[in-house]
């Protein structure tokens, strides 16, 4: 089989240094409960890395019942340096490295922040990491303009023949 994108390429595959980065411009939110714990998600734009301190100030402020703080950003200054971080504050199942993985999937520019107020319900590693991916999601959902909750297009019902 021969490939019409080169050799040793898939058909639609693009070095990630020619596609469009998506920088953020209005802040967009996101509220999910899971469990009796409310995870309150906000993808805002980052003005440098040092503003990063602020925005969790503000989030803590915000929301003072909430103990963890999980964060991730990407930033690219004017000269074209990359950086990215992620926190966990302390919480199980690296929350931070998720936001991050959703901010890199979707090759966002910006700050997504998750804060939790506990419900009483531990979820474990698994339903704490998918709690906070299912938050994030939602904000970068949000932030695009799609229907909450959905990722995808939907797909027509198969036919029978």
């Amino acid at each position: 089989m021969q490939w019409s994108a080169g050799r040793g390429q898939r058909p639609g595959w693009f070095p990630r240094a020619i596609l469009p980065r998506v920088r953020i411009d209005r802040p967009a939110e996101f509220t999910v409960t899971v469990e009796r714990s409310r995870f309150y998600a906000l993808l805002t734009p980052l003005v440098s890395p040092e503003t990063m301190e602020a925005l969790l100030k503000a989030r803590r402020r915000d929301y003072r019942k909430a103990v963890h703080h999980c964060w991730a950003y990407r930033w690219r200054d004017a000269a074209g340096a990359a950086a990215e971080m992620s926190k966990d504050d302390g919480e199980v199942g690296h929350p931070g490295r998720v936001l991050l993985e959703l901010m890199k999937k979707h090759d966002l520019e910006g700050a997504l922040i998750v804060s939790r107020i506990f419900g009483g319900v531990k979820l474990g590693v698994g339903g704490v990491s998918r709690a906070f991916r299912g938050a994030g999601q939602g904000a970068i959902n949000r932030m695009l303009g799609a229907v909450p909750g959905r990722t995808t297009s939907p797909r027509p019902p198969p036919t029978r023949t």
